[in-house]
């Protein structure tokens, strides 16, 4: 049984090649594909907390939805960004790769080989 996880979409080229460079190296990640299984938000929080990321480290500034949503104001309460980024997934930071106690979010994917030696 594997202790690592990859929150995976698989419409996204960092995530697939994060994914491959996993497997190159003999190590089968438990895939969850969050958009078709969708996190909840204390599931979020629990990211947040554990692993000591920043909300806004989570989420792609890139997406459309992003500014429409007032994401990149800087005025919206935790509660409220959580809310949000919970309706729409498709602005979670991918592919976030988990293992133990150790998060990375590869960006650029070559990050997951961090977690290999560990």
């Amino acid at each position: 049984m594997t202790n690592i996880s990859i929150y995976h979409n698989p419409e996204c080229s960092k995530s697939r090649a994060a994914l491959a460079l996993r497997e190159e190296n003999d190590v089968s990640p438990k895939i969850i594909y969050y958009l078709e299984t969708p996190s909840n938000i204390g599931d979020l929080k629990c990211l947040l907390g554990k692993f000591g990321l920043q909300l806004q480290d989570t989420i792609r500034g890139s997406e459309e939805d992003f500014d429409a949503l007032g994401l990149g104001d800087g005025i919206l309460s935790e509660e409220i960004v959580l809310d949000l980024l919970q309706k729409h997934l498709q602005l979670l930071q991918r592919p976030i790769v988990i293992k133990g106690d150790n998060v990375v979010i590869a960006r650029p994917p070559e990050d997951v080989l961090s977690l290999i030696g560990e």
